[in-house]
């Protein structure tokens, strides 16, 4: 009987949440869309004065964007690491561009972020808000010592 009354206490509890749930679908306003991705930073070594820097698998450009259709709200680009990585990995000379292309992959806009001369375990950008020109790509690029390293895109379409 105690099982009975639980179970039915539980069960009535879920469908108030599925209906709460329905009901903000169904009177939302305009679609807002947001995609997080990343990608892998292979291995590499570089020189910061006259100092080698070895960077080990584990760490990834993390690319989160906000927004609707043409609409950018917000972009966060940054590093993480696991493992062995996020302990020892420092990166110099590091920056984050952010990039727009047209459907056709023609790259129409670029911001280019600020070059950070000190050594850092967790580089990180955000962008505001803008609006974009034409569907496409929206991608962060991670620069370090001045070569790229990594590209993340989110592909934005109608």
């Amino acid at each position: 009987m105690r099982v009975r009354r639980t179970v039915r206490r539980l069960s009535a509890s879920v469908t108030v949440l599925a209906l709460c749930a329905l009901a903000t679908m169904v009177t939302a306003g305009a679609a807002h869309a947001g995609a997080t991705g990343s990608s892998a930073i292979g291995t590499f070594s570089y020189q910061v004065r006259g100092a080698t820097v070895t960077v080990p698998v584990g760490c990834f450009l993390t690319h989160a964007i906000s927004g609707s259709g043409k609409r950018i709200t917000g972009q966060l680009a940054g590093v993480d690491c696991i493992g062995v990585a996020a302990t020892f990995s420092r990166f110099c000379n590091w920056r984050i561009d952010f990039a727009y292309a047209d459907t056709h992959g023609r790259t129409y806009r670029t911001s280019r972020g600020a070059t950070h001369a000190e050594c850092d375990g967790a580089p990180l950008r955000r962008a505001g808000a803008r609006t974009l020109t034409s569907y496409g790509k929206a991608c962060a690029k991670l620069h370090i010592n001045g070569t790229l390293r990594t590209t993340q895109c989110h592909y934005i379409t109608k």
